[in-house]
């Protein structure tokens, strides 16, 4: 017998714990296999939501926004691109050198979820992102991976182009932040319970298993 269980997954593409957090993820269903099916809904959430669209570089950006020193933010990148290794997940962090606007992408990403293929967008995002150093916000970036992924062209010229989804992203946007989502990635599962931060497959195992009883 199969258990569907519901996740939102709350998460920017510009946050690498997100990506550490969704390969995670996924080890862990692919570890329990065929008794888990997982809904899995993915949430807007911009760690940088006053961006400029020039972007900002990404050790300045972390020295003020955390008073990261240059030493200390190589130190996590180390971390990250090392925990995303050990997931098969590639951090190419040193072509990460600018933090940039991530709303477009998120209005994209709700248009993919309506289509049926958000997770092959978000997944072509972040490896856009972390792996290729490439500009989340470009136009361009934008569409070349929607069309990668199978999402019509036009439709998504046409959404960067307007204001598409800008209210829904915002709504949703607001509707987790008032449940005190705070930071990223936050996995809520059946609306009621929470995994926070890059996790390692190991606790998402648990935590599926627990609540799916298998």
């Amino acid at each position: 017998m199969t258990t569907i269980l519901k996740i939102d997954f709350v998460s920017d593409v510009s946050c690498p714990w997100c990506a550490v957090g969704l390969a995670s993820l996924q080890t862990a269903l692919d570890r329990i296999g065929p008794a888990v099916q997982a809904n899995i809904t993915f949430q807007p959430f911009e760690l940088n939501p006053q961006m400029a669209a020039e972007g900002e570089d990404t050790t300045e950006h972390l020295a003020r926004k955390y008073g990261s020193t240059p030493e200390q933010a190589a130190a996590i990148r180390e971390t990250i691109r090392a925990r995303g290794a050990d997931l098969g997940f590639v951090f190419n962090l040193d072509k990460r050198s600018r933090i940039y606007n991530t709303f477009d992408a998120h209005r994209l990403l709700h248009w993919a979820q309506l289509e049926g293929c958000q997770l092959a967008l978000k997944k072509a995002l972040l490896k856009a992102y972390f792996t290729d150093g490439e500009d989340p916000s470009n136009h361009q970036v934008l569409l070349r991976l929607t069309t990668e992924v199978g999402l019509d062209a036009g439709r998504a010229k046409a959404i960067l182009a307007s204001d598409t989804f800008a209210a829904e992203v915002r709504e949703q946007e607001g509707f987790y932040q008032r449940l005190g989502i705070h930071s990223v990635p936050a996995v809520i599962i059946n609306d009621r319970h929470l995994v926070s931060g890059g996790q390692p497959p190991e606790a998402f195992e648990q935590a599926l298993r627990q609540l799916a009883a298998v």
